[in-house]
C-alpha cells in the first residue's frame, strides 16, 4: 500500500522518541513492500526530498513569518504539511491512507483526510495529560483537546502499550474496538558497541575502577531523575565506587544540577548534555547498569536500546516500562516514584553481576522474539488492509467512487491531468473537485469510522 506519513521530527531532527519510532517503522514498512512517504519539517530554510532506504522523506523548509509562540509554530507545520501533500497529489501521487504521529500533525492528518478522502489511522505515542499528571493550565487543555480530536478522526488509532491503551480509554474514552496495541521496537544493530575502545570513551567520564549507573533520555521532570538522585545516597553508602553519568539535555538540567549540589553528590554525577551515537553506544557496552526511574512513560524505547547494547536494566514499574521488563527474567522493577525502591534494585545489580549476564542475556532473547521491527512491521500492514477493506465497504466509499464517476461523464478532469483516483477509488487531485462535490456527509456513526 502506499502510506503517507506524518511526523512533526524525524532523524536527524530528533527530540524525543517519536522520530526514532517513525524512521524504523518507515524503514521496515518498506523492507516489506510498503511504499512509505515520510512529511516532516527541516531546518534547510528551502526544504529537502529525498530517497533513503526505500522511504521517500519531504522535509518542509522554512516558508511563514517566524510564529510568536508554540501553537503558532505548530499550526504552521501543518499548513506545510497539507501544502506538500496537495502539490504530491496534483503531481499525480496516490495514496491509500494517511498516518499521522502525535497531536502536532493533526491538523494536517484531519484536513487531507477530509479532502482526499482517505482513511486516517493515528498513533498516539503519550498524552498531555499524562506528561503532566494531569491539566494544570489552558495550553495543556488544549493540547489535549487536540490529542482527542485526533483519536476522534482517526479510523483506528495504534498504542505502543496495553498501559497507554487504557489511559485513551480513560481519558477520551476511545472505543476499545477503535485501538490496537502495537509495541516499539529497535535495531540492535545500532546499538552494538563501537569498533573502537569502547573503554577510551568511558574513561572520559569514570574512573576504571569506579562502577557506571548509566542514564540518557530528556532531562524533564516525568523521567523520574529526582528519585535517582534521592537514591544515590543509599547506593554509594554501600559502594563508595560508582559514577552516575547522566546523558541528554532538557528543561529539567538545571534543577538537576542544582540538586547534586545540595545532596553534597555533585561530583558522583556526571552530567554529559547531548552525547551522539557513537559516545552512547560506548557508555551502554561499558555501564554495569542501565537506570529508568521514569514517572510517566507510554513505551519506554530507551529501555530495549539499553537491552540492545547488552546493558542490564532497572526500571520504574511504571507505565509501558513495567510490561517489556519482566522482573527478575530480562531486567528489574523498582516500585513507582520509590528511591529506596530504586536503590536496592541498582545495588543487586551492581553485587550480582553473574545474574545481571543473566537477564541481559533473557533480554536480548526477547528482542528477537517480540520488539523485531520486522515483526511491528507485518502488525502495522494487517492493521492497514484491515482499514482499507473497511473502509472499501463503507458508504463513504461508495458516495465517493460515484462522485468521480459522475465527474469522468461530466469530463470535468482538467485533459492530460494525472489522476489519483484512476489508480484506486478514494484519491482525488483538487482538480477533480466540481458541482456536487464532496458528496453528501458521511454517517459518523458507522462502526470503525469517526
Amino acid at each position: 500500500m502506499r502510506v503517507l506519513m506524518l511526523s512533526w521530527e524525524y532523524p536527524p531532527e530528533t527530540v524525543g522518541g517519536i522520530a526514532p519510532h517513525v524512521h524504523d517503522l518507515a524503514l521496515a514498512l518498506s523492507g516489506k513492500g510498503q511504499e512509505v512517504t515520510v512529511l516532516t519539517r527541516s531546518k534547510d530554510p528551502k526544504g529537502t526530498t529525498e530517497q533513503r532506504e526505500g522511504v521517500r522523506i519531504c522535509r518542509m523548509g522554512r516558508s511563514a513569518p517566524e510564529p510568536p509562540d508554540f501553537v503558532s509554530w505548530v499550526m504552521q507545520l501543518n499548513l506545510q504539511l497539507m501544502e506538500k501533500a496537495v502539490s504530491l497529489v496534483e503531481e499525480g501521487e496516490a495514496f491509500d491512507l494517511i498516518h499521522a504521529h502525535d497531536w502536532l500533525v493533526a491538523y494536517a492528518g484531519k484536513a487531507l483526510k477530509h479532502a482526499f478522502r482517505l482513511p486516517l489511522i493515528a498513533t498516539i505515542h503519550a498524552t498531555e495529560w499524562g506528561r503532566n499528571n494531569g491539566l494544570h493550565n489552558e495550553l495543556q487543555r488544549y493540547i489535549s483537546n487536540v490529542e482527542w480530536w485526533l483519536a476522534y478522526e482517526a479510523w483506528r488509532v495504534i498504542c505502543c502499550s496495553r498501559y497507554m491503551c487504557g489511559e485513551l480509554q480513560r481519558i477520551f474514552q476511545v472505543p476499545a474496538n477503535k485501538m490496537r496495541v502495537i509495541p516499539n521496537g529497535v535495531y540492535p544493530e545500532l546499538f552494538r558497541p563501537p569498533a573502537g575502545d569502547a573503554r577510551a570513551i568511558r574513561r572520559q567520564y569514570a574512573a576504571d575502577d569506579e562502577q557506571v549507573v548509566f542514564y540518557v533520555g530528556r532531562l524533564v521532570f516525568e523521567k523520574g531523575l529526582d528519585l535517582l538522585l534521592e537514591a544515590a545516597r543509599k547506593v554509594l553508602a554501600h559502594r563508595e565506587k560508582v559514577k552516575f553519568i547522566i546523558a541528554g539535555k532538557g528543561p529539567h538540567a538545571g534543577h538537576l544540577h542544582h540538586r547534586a549540589r545540595q545532596t553534597g553528590l555533585y561530583h558522583k554525577f556526571y552530567f554529559t548534555g547531548y552525547v551522539d551515537d557513537l559516545t552512547r553506544n560506548a557508555l551502554f557496552s561499558t555501564a554495569d547498569v542501565a537506570v529508568f526511574p521514569s514517572l510517566y512513560e507510554p513505551f519506554g524505547i530507551v529501555a530495549l536500546e539499553a537491552m540492545a547494547a547488552g546493558t542490564p536494566v532497572v526500571v520504574a514499574d511504571t507505565g509501558g516500562l513495567g510490561e517489556v521488563v519482566q522482573h527478575g527474567k530480562n531486567g528489574l522493577k523498582a516500585f513507582p516514584n520509590n528511591p529506596e525502591s530504586l536503590a536496592d534494585n541498582i545495588l543487586w545489580v551492581l553485587t550480582h553481576p553473574e545474574e545481571a549476564a543473566a537477564l541481559r542475556d533473557q533480554a536480548r532473547r526477547d528482542l528477537e522474539t517480540e520488539y523485531n521491527w520486522g515483526k511491528i512491521a507485518e502488525q502495522t500492514i494487517d492493521l492497514y488492509r484491515e482499514v482499507q477493506s473497511e473502509y472499501q465497504r463503507s458508504d463513504w466509499h461508495r458516495q465517493v467512487a460515484g462522485a468521480a464517476r459522475a465527474l469522468a461523464r461530466d469530463r470535468r478532469i482538467r485533459p492530460g491531468a494525472a489522476t489519483a483516483g484512476a489508480t484506486g477509488a478514494g484519491r482525488y487531485t483538487p482538480a477533480q473537485t466540481a458541482t456536487g462535490w464532496p458528496p453528501p456527509a458521511f454517517n459518523g456513526q458507522k462502526e470503525g469510522y469517526q
